[in-house]
């Protein structure tokens, strides 16, 4: 029976109000944060050899804390300054006001999508003569800059940072019941870190087509897979099948 459980991300910053501990007291779990990939920046000096010219664009597109990060980092490398006039379109609501720690918040140049790129893309498409910079990981969603060729938004896509495996020497692995993974990369970290790696009877759960594909193509076995119409998230998606997995097995739930 499950017991242990490995969650591939960083322990959440708000503890009381992490969705995991309600799963652990419900199902008497024990439940393990270790972040599996781990983020790098591209030097300036490196940067500079796309011959990328930030100021050549009036909007930046940002998916991610991530992406915001490294373009001011990289903008303060290079002695770049922002002219105030730039645009930024941004993934999710949180993301912009994240920006505050770089830029004066003000409604006419920051703008945000609802967690979801399409709702974004809408956004976009209403300022066709922006030139717009997509600041991104080596490692990205492919679909986002197709998405934006195909509704011909005049941007750039700058390679900013890199998505790396972590080192995990201090993960025993071997003492969890289950597994979950939120990308491809954190597949890879797994097979990198424990090259001897064997599932048997260990679980594994994911979030996403694309971190489920990275498990089937590691000859690994999918036994969870989010989101679904009924668990838009991983925790509900997770509580659904340890609820049925107990009931299966005639084992009470705790709450």
């Amino acid at each position: 029976m499950i017991k242990n459980i490995l969650i591939s991300q960083p322990q959440p910053v708000e503890a009381v109000k992490n969705p995991y501990n309600e799963l652990a007291t419900k199902y008497d779990l024990n439940v393990d944060f270790h972040q599996f990939i781990k983020i790098e920046g591209v030097p300036a000096r490196e940067f500079r050899k796309t011959r990328i010219n930030i100021l050549n664009h009036t909007a930046v597109i940002l998916t991610s804390r991530n992406s915001a990060d490294h373009f001011f980092r990289l903008c303060q490398e290079m002695r770049v300054v922002v002219p105030e006039t730039m645009k930024y379109f941004n993934i999710s609501e949180s993301t912009s006001y994240y920006l505050q720690k770089y830029v004066q918040f003000r409604k006419r140049k920051i703008f945000h999508g609802h967690q979801n790129f399409n709702d974004l893309l809408e956004i976009i498409k209403k300022y066709p003569n922006e030139k717009f910079l997509f600041p991104c990981s080596d490692i990205h969603k492919q679909s986002i800059p197709k998405m934006l060729e195909s509704n011909k938004v005049k941007f750039t896509k700058a390679v900013m940072y890199r998505t790396l495996a972590a080192d995990l020497s201090d993960v025993d692995i071997n003492k969890y019941d289950m597994i979950i993974f939120f990308s491809p990369i954190g597949v890879q970290s797994l097979k990198i870190n424990f090259p001897g790696f064997k599932q048997e009877d260990r679980l594994i759960g994911v979030f996403g087509p694309a971190t489920a594909k990275a498990v089937k193509d590691a000859g690994l076995r999918l036994d969870l897979n989010a989101p679904t119409k009924t668990a838009p998230s991983m925790t509900m998606a997770l509580d659904q099948y340890l609820e049925k997995l107990y009931k299966k097995n005639g084992i009470k739930i705790l709450s």
